[in-house]
């Protein structure tokens, strides 16, 4: 799993019939240890129901398609769950 802040929202008119009805959010990646910013943001699809500004954590590659009741979606990265605090 990885550590990103939401920063923003994808809008689309047209998607694949297995893509009807999820949310996109466009993830910076975070350091978990300096909670900087790593890496290109990305977009990932939102099973958690995540705001802008919100801690969550993400997988990518095929993991990223379980959330979610249509199994091997086309999904490179899904929100999987709300970070609230981080103890080092």
């Amino acid at each position: 799993m990885n550590l990103a802040r939401v920063v923003g929202r994808v809008w689309a008119t047209r998607k694949l019939p297995d893509l009807e009805g999820l949310k996109f959010l466009i993830l910076q990646p975070m350091d978990l240890e300096s909670s900087d910013d790593v890496g290109a943001t990305l977009v990932a699809a939102d099973s958690q129901q995540a705001g802008e500004g919100e801690l969550v954590y993400y997988v990518t590659s095929r993991e990223a398609s379980f959330p979610f009741d249509r199994q091997y979606t086309a999904l490179d990265a899904a929100i999987v769950g709300h970070v609230d605090r981080i103890d080092l």
